[in-house]
């Protein structure tokens, strides 16, 4: 990733959100998250031997 110049930099926009009013429909707002962590390890409790472990993580969100 290259850094930007002073002139790249100017030439770039910028424009505000609109309200949270305009982006509701009515006065309903809400949004479903859904998130869930899991792991496994393993380990054999031998001499010299290797450990495993994994990790996973999943989040959903609905938004309506």
């Amino acid at each position: 990733m290259r850094e930007l110049s002073f002139a790249e930099l100017d030439t770039e926009r910028t424009e505000l959100l609109p309200t949270r009013e305009t982006l509701t429909f009515g006065n309903t707002n809400f949004a479903n998250v859904w998130a869930t962590n899991s792991s496994m390890a393993l380990n054999a409790a031998t001499f010299a031997s290797l450990a495993h472990s994994e990790a996973w993580q999943a989040i959903t969100v609905t938004q309506g």
